[in-house]
Order: C-alpha cells, then sequence, then structure tokens
C-alpha cells in the first residue's frame, strides 16, 4: 500500500460526506457516512485515514496512525540505506603532463573507479593548446588505457569550448 504523502488526512479534517472504510485487518466494512466511520475509530480507540483520496468515495482505513507513521518511516530509512548514490569525481590533466604527474592521476582515478564513481577526466587548453586538440585526444586516450582494468569509457573524448571532457564509468564489479 502506497500512502507516501504527508498530508494525508486523519479524522477530522477529512470533509467528505461519504467514505468507503476499511478496517484494522483489512475487511470492507462498506460505504458509510462520515460520521459513522469516526464513530467505529473512535470505539476502536484508532484513528481513520484516509488513503485513497482519488477515488469515488474516497477510501478510509481505520488504524493506529502514529504506529502507521513510525513503521513508514522505518521503511523509507531502510529504502534509503539500500541505494547507492553515485558521484562523479573529476580529474584534471593539462596537454604537457609529465609521466609521474600522470601515473598519479591514473591513480586517483581508479581509486574513484573501485568506489564504485564515475570518473570526469577534463583537459584545459590554453592559449595556443587551442591550435593542436589532437594531442588532447591522444592524452586522453592514453588515460583511457591507464585506467581500462577498472573502467570503461562511457563518453569518449570530445571537446567543448576550450576544455576537452571524457567520462568514465566503473566496470561492474564480478562478485
Amino acid at each position: 500500500m502506497n500512502i507516501a504523502t504527508k498530508e494525508t488526512q486523519i479524522n477530522e479534517e477529512i470533509r467528505d460526506k461519504e467514505v468507503r472504510v476499511i478496517d484494522s485487518e483489512g475487511n470492507q466494512l462498506g460505504v458509510m457516512p462520515i460520521e459513522e466511520a469516526l464513530r467505529l475509530a473512535e470505539e476502536k480507540n484508532t484513528d481513520l485515514v484516509k488513503i485513497a483520496p482519488q477515488a469515488k468515495p474516497p477510501v478510509c482505513k481505520i488504524m493506529d496512525y502514529g504506529k502507521y507513521r513510525f513503521e513508514q518511516a522505518k521503511r523509507e530509512k531502510e529504502a534509503k540505506k539500500n541505494q547507492r548514490v553515485i558521484e562523479i569525481k573529476e580529474v584534471r590533466l593539462s596537454l604537457n603532463i609529465d609521466t609521474h604527474d600522470f601515473e598519479t592521476k591514473v591513480g586517483h582515478a581508479i581509486k574513484f573507479l573501485k568506489g564504485g564513481n564515475r570518473v570526469k577526466v577534463s583537459i584545459r587548453f590554453r592559449g595556443r593548446e587551442m591550435a593542436h586538440p589532437e594531442n588532447g585526444l591522444v592524452t586522453m586516450s592514453k588515460f583511457a588505457d591507464a585506467c581500462s582494468e577498472f573502467g570503461t569509457v562511457e563518453k569518449p573524448a570530445k571537446l567543448e569550448g576550450r576544455s576537452m571532457l571524457m567520462f568514465l564509468a566503473a566496470k561492474s564489479s564480478k562478485n
């Protein structure tokens, strides 16, 4: 049952004249005036909660609202815990990067890929470097080859303005 809205109407907040009522065990009690439904809920010391406002007539359930909110919060927390957020980490290279610097940047990218993140590799062309974008492509392909064991090229190197960008995605782990 999906009742994810925070604006769930309960008890006196329900303004409809007639509602379809379901008891706490899930049995249909039928369509009845709102006053009678509220009286039934009060007799059982529980709340009347509108769970399907778009239905004709709206569907209300007799339940303990506090317990329901707690269960719902618990489910949301569990779902949040199980989801994995993939971040995009950036590695910046320069056109005339030295070998050791290059290896260091490759090490960083591999660490990010092992962590399951995507890596954005960028080269910023300065001044007259713009005359030779093919040198940037060479550097990018060298970088992609160096990281090929841990990641795949998601978006190949492309010149955008004064920057060349490439995206690498982590290879799926073999469990």
